[in-house]
């Protein structure tokens, strides 16, 4: 084939010499068609060879004819494959000289090129059999193979095994040791396995890269991340189906449904061949859909916006015809929430619509101008006005927040409701937060209301219920004043409160209580004895000797003066600054609670205290001082003043200020319920610190009593108040007294101070005694309970016995009607019954025997040895009988009677226990049912309003009271037997559904749930228990439960105490734990509970995360700056912050004992 086709044949041609003269360049042996057909052929053998280069043996290519065309074709390929293939090699050897400077190409990586002549020799064509090279039909690539590098496709005759030879040194393989990776050779191994070995006692180890393939890891996106939580914003699709009657005939299979049945087309003239829809026949009419065709929305997002924009005109009407129903402006707020969630119900362009959606500002913004416009429409409403300001603390400015407040308080001064939640407003303010400014703010509001309810201020009446919310703020300022450090002011508003209700003069009875209160200043200066102080005789006493001339000095007995203990602060200075600055400040705060005042027989004054700041003059507390005419208040007052010493008077603050006051970890606490689960003692402490104590959290709180003169200070307000009261409330005070004392008996025994508990047990006895003595105690049989129970918590096991049986043989004839005499014969056959469990036959038959005479109109008589059949049966009968005619009064008199209802819950403790001894633990259990089933219609009403009901309050105690005796006796009943678990499960579960804010509840059911090696079930009802309950135990407890379940891993992990081995997955109990804290720091609650805050620093910093930990601590103090025992937190946990927290304290005014200054001087000496 020529170069130029049209001019093939001209060469062969016998022309004349002209025309061969014009084409005489064509016969240049360049252009020879022979050598051209040659090139051509072994393009096709080298192509062949390339393709069959998997095969292991190679034969030599057979050269093919072709025709010219062909021919033709072939080259024009081959050249451009040639110039591809020049250009690839040029960019590779460029790289590769820029990479290594000092190694020059390889003839692997090069190619020669023809044309310039640059390239040497780097590739030459040798077979196997020289032999077999021999020139081929005088081509003159073939002449050319022999000296010179040429192409591979160029040669025309190939051997049986081609390959080709660098005959050129390579020095970058002296340099870096090895051969270039490009010039090995790759294979892929099958397994790491070797032929030929034994695989059970021999192996290989391959070095370098694995032969498995390595995929890309890709990273899974977990539903925490941005793009995850974005999907969670997302519209989905709403799904709805055609509502069809039911039928009543039963169905044996599930119909798939078709879609809609369409009428078969009717053929006309516009639709022939019947294909048209409706809608297109109709626009070929020239006719357009009907007006309900054209009304529905076409799409399912044109659907929600339709529905959505119903929702908002009805809502626009709903408020244009009633304005004044604030309910309703308050459900369109929370309805916008949904509206901009919609799919851009009102975008107005595109791309607007996700604007809206993110847009939080747009939202609070149009929620604003809702409560701005409903506001003015009701302008009485505390309800809106409260929930504008919720709303603008998110983009207004502290201090614009405080103005539109104090706007707020002087237009509504009487509603208590508002002035709570601006103290909790203001106490929670970091940047503007002061403990003088809180503690000044507590008394103006105390002061306010005092005269509303006298009604000093005629244009703002008294409300209902002022006096039970004054109380409740009273004892929050006491308690934040407590929690700031400063107690000795907080003790003091109780003593002038204790002051200012009971020893109240005549002549100043009637009086505004601003009026009293001036005359109350005089007292408070002239130095008399306080409550508590020795020698108090009250403000009545005093006012009348002044008015006779003022008191005789007595000089007191110098042997009752004994030397005040020297309590050495610093015991060792070897240990860290940090730690000795820690155990001083506590150790003064536990013995400088109390104020301190000038003793006169010391010829002291008030320039003798070395510290000021526990001095309270009459400026700290004149404020706050209220009246209380209610005598159940008046009462309160004094459970409350002992409550707050630690004295287990059984008060629990108001719900307002419970969490708020709720600073230590006591709830968590189970003391002696595992050992006895019938008669565990319970403080009720309900997690708050009594006065003075500031300890670590997790320290077990038990009543450990204070030093000589702080027991004595309890002492005097004991005797001070006992002689105000009379009959139940005389009876509750000493039963106070005594338990308090039997407290410090069991920490003794906890402790197993010996010396201590013997001391400790004489004194308890000796007050018992004394207490007893008194004539109208002789017949106090909780006295005579907590008597016995004292010898039998000592070990006098026959002592006690004869306690119990001297108190019941004082029995007349008032039987099971008794509600006292129930509780001592139920405290003594649970004790007989809990001993039972070493010794078993009679001791049970004791409890029997306890149970039954009780039934018995007879004296009492001591237990014999055996107990008859018919009395058992008898002791049934009166049971059933006497219980059904306390459930008809309780249930069906209305109001119900007091002695009824407080006899039930005694009688049906009484009747659980003699079942459970003399049937079995079902008959005890179905009494508990049938009387929960008869009791749940009035404790929890259907109708509204009966729910706060004097009657409902009262049996709900009472239902209470029962479900946990039950949940006590299955709970003892699985310890001494073999018992399923699943009735003490639904038993507290149910209970704490009506009862969320129990803390023994909840204690019980987290410990048997901790058992369970499945925490599905109980993280389920933790979080329905966290979405409906108000309280804030259901947060504290499911805390709690991780937490330990958390310890029991790392307990199984931890191999002889060394460090945790991770053989069985964690399966994200810190990621559980640390949200539920999250959730619970942005409840109602949960953000003002100092416990709470406390929990969660020393759970983060036991992770080890110092610096997420110092977040949280500074994210506490922005909710609960007024929490000294957060600070001491921060110094233990963070040592090195020693400075700055102090700084902090002082800064914010809270109470701070020991300056550093002092400690350096303290230390040097």
């Amino acid at each position: 084939m020529a170069l130029f086709p049209a001019f093939a044949g001209v060469s062969e041609a016998p022309d004349g010499g002209g025309s061969r003269k014009e084409l005489d360049w064509l016969s240049n042996p360049s252009f020879c068609v022979g050598a051209i057909t040659s090139l051509s052929q072994q393009t096709e053998e080298a192509t062949a060879l390339v393709s069959e280069g998997s095969s292991a043996t190679r034969s030599p290519l057979k050269s093919e004819p072709s025709d010219e065309s062909d021919a033709s074709q072939k080259l024009t390929q081959t050249s451009r494959r040639k110039k591809k293939e020049k250009k690839k090699k040029r960019k590779h050897q460029h790289h590769k000289k820029t990479k290594r400077k000092h190694r020059q190409s390889s003839s692997s990586e090069s190619e020669p090129d023809s044309d310039s002549g640059k390239d040497q020799s780097s590739r030459s064509i040798r077979g196997s059999q020289k032999q077999a090279e021999k020139p081929t039909q005088g081509n003159n690539a073939a002449a050319d193979a022999g000296h010179h590098s040429v192409w591979l496709e160029d040669i025309q005759t190939l051997t049986g095994e081609t390959f080709r030879m660098d005959r050129k040194p390579d020095p970058a393989n002296w340099e870096y040791k090895s051969l270039y990776r490009g010039d090995i050779a790759r294979y892929k191994r099958k397994g790491d396995s070797c032929l030929g070995i034994n695989p059970k006692k021999q192996c290989i180890s391959w070095e370098g890269a694995s032969s498995t393939k390595k995929h890309a890891h890709k990273h899974v996106e977990r539903y925490f991340t941005k793009k995850s939580v974005g999907l969670m914003s997302t519209d989905g699709v709403a799904v709805s189906s055609k509502a069809e009657p039911p039928s009543a005939e039963p169905v044996l299979f599930i119909p798939v449904k078709d879609l809609d049945e369409v009428a078969s087309p009717v053929t006309t003239w516009l639709n022939p061949l019947g294909i048209y829809d409706p809608s297109t026949t109709q626009w070929l009419q020239g006719q357009g859909p009907s007006e309900q065709e054209s009304k529905q929305p076409d799409s399912q997002q044109d659907r929600e916006n339709a529905l959505l924009k119903a929702k908002v005109e009805e809502f626009n009407r709903k408020v244009r015809e009633n304005p004044r129903d604030t309910q309703l402006w308050m459900a369109f707020v929370a309805f916008q929430d949904e509206v901009m969630r919609s799919p851009g119900l009102y975008a107005m362009e595109e791309g607007e619509q996700e604007k809206r959606k993110k847009s939080l500002k747009l939202i609070l913004e149009k929620k604003l101008a809702i409560l701005e416009r409903a506001i003015e429409s009701n302008q009485s409403s505390i309800d809106l006005k409260l929930a504008k300001l919720k709303l603008c603390a998110e983009f207004w400015e502290p201090a614009t927040l405080v103005k539109e407040w104090q706007k707020l308080i002087f237009l509504h001064p009487n509603n208590t409701v508002l002035w709570q939640k601006y103290l909790l407003f203001c106490q929670s303010q970091f940047s503007t937060f002061s403990v003088s400014k809180i503690h000044s703010l507590y008394g103006k509001c105390l002061s306010t209301l005092s005269a509303v309810k006298d009604g000093s201020i005629l244009s703002h009446p008294a409300l209902p219920g002022i006096e039970e919310a004054m109380f409740a703020l009273f004892l929050q300022q006491c308690h934040f004043l407590r929690q700031a450090g400063h107690s000795e002011k907080a003790v003091s508003l109780f003593q002038a409160m204790v002051d200012f209700t009971f020893f109240k003069p005549d002549s100043v009875k009637d009086l505004p209580t601003k009026a009293q209160v001036e005359f109350f200043e005089p007292f408070w200066d002239s130095g008399e004895p306080r409550p508590g102080e020795r020698g108090a005789r009250g403000w009545r006493a005093w006012m009348h000797q002044q008015e006779r001339g003022g008191w005789v000095v007595v000089n007191p007995d110098e042997d009752d003066d004994e030397p005040e203990e020297d309590d050495q602060e610093i015991r060792e200075k070897t240990l860290p600054r940090w730690q000795i600055w820690l155990a001083a400040e506590r150790s003064r705060d536990q013995r400088h609670w109390r104020p301190w005042r000038p003793d006169k027989t010391k010829k002291q004054t008030e320039e003798d205290c070395e510290d000021p700041e526990r001095q309270v003059l009459f400026d700290d507390i004149g404020q706050s001082l209220i009246r209380l005419s209610s005598p159940d208040l008046q009462f309160q007052l004094m459970e409350a003043f002992l409550q707050f010493l630690g004295v287990p008077s059984g008060f629990v603050p108001p719900a307002s200020c419970l969490y708020l006051a709720m600073d230590e970890s006591s709830i968590f606490d189970s003391g002696l319920c595992d050992e006895k689960p019938l008669t565990f003692f319970n403080p009720s402490f309900s997690g708050i610190s009594c006065v003075g104590r500031m300890d670590r959290l997790g320290c077990l709180r038990w009543t450990r009593g204070y030093n000589r003169e702080g027991e004595e200070f309890i002492r005097n307000v004991f005797h001070l108040v006992m002689p105000l009261c009379s009959g139940k409330q005389k009876s509750q005070l000493c039963f106070s007294w005594l338990r308090y004392e039997i407290a410090k008996v069991i920490w003794c025994l906890h402790t197993k101070n010996k010396k201590r508990l013997k001391s400790q047990g004489k004194n308890c006895k000796k007050l018992a005694k004394n207490l007893l003595k008194e004539p109208e105690n002789r017949n106090n049989f909780c006295l005579w309970k907590q008597y016995a129970h004292l010898e039998w918590l000592l070990g006098n096991i026959e002592d006690a016995r004869k306690v119990f049986d001297t108190a019941l043989s004082m029995v007349g004839s008032s039987e099971l009607k008794d509600r006292e005499l129930c509780e001592l014969s139920l405290l003594y056959a649970e004790l007989e019954l809990e001993l039972s469990l070493d010794s078993a036959g009679a001791t049970t038959a004791r409890a029997i025997h306890i149970l039954t005479r009780l039934t018995e109109s007879g004296p009492y008589g001591p237990f014999t040895g055996q107990i008859l059949p018919i009395h058992v049966l008898k002791a049934r009968k009166a049971y059933e009988h006497a219980l059904q005619d306390c459930v008809v009064k309780s249930c069906v008199s209305d109001p119900a009677p007091a002695d009824s209802l407080n006899c039930l819950s005694s009688l049906v403790k009484c009747f659980m226990l003699f079942q459970y001894l003399t049937v079995g633990i079902d008959a005890a259990v179905q009494i508990y049912e049938q009387l929960f089933a008869k009791l749940k219609g009035s404790v929890f009403p259907e109708g509204p309003g009966l729910e706060d009901s004097a009657c409902s309050q009262k049996l709900t105690s009472v239902l209470e009271a029962i479900t946990l005796m039950h949940t006590s006796l299955l709970r003892f009943h699985m310890k001494v037997n073999v018992y399923p678990l699943t009735p003490l499960r639904e038993a507290l579960s149910e209970a704490l559904r009506l009862y969320p804010g129990n803390q023994v509840l909840w204690r019980s059911y987290v410990q048997i749930q901790n058992k369970s090696h499945s925490a599905s079930k109980t993280r389920k009802f933790f979080d329905a228990m966290t979405r409906s309950a108000k309280p804030m135990e259901p947060w504290l407890f499911a805390i709690e439960a991780e937490k330990m379940r958390k310890k029991l891993v790392e307990t199984v992990q931890r191999v002889g105490g060394r460090e945790i081995h991770a053989t069985i997955p964690e399966t994200g109990l810190t990621h559980r734990i640390r949200a539920l804290f999250e959730n619970a720091v942005r409840s109602d609650n949960g953000s003002q509970c100092p416990l709470l805050w406390r929990m969660y620093l020393n759970f983060l910093v036991s992770l080890g995360n110092k610096e997420r930990s110092k977040g949280v601590f500074y994210k506490a103090l922005q909710n609960c700056p007024w929490a000294k025992v957060l600070y001491l937190d921060a110094v233990e946990y963070f040592p090195d912050e020693l400075q700055e927290v102090l700084d902090l304290m002082t800064e914010k005014e809270l109470r701070v004992r020991l300056p550093l200054e002092e400690l350096e001087l303290l230390l040097e000496d």
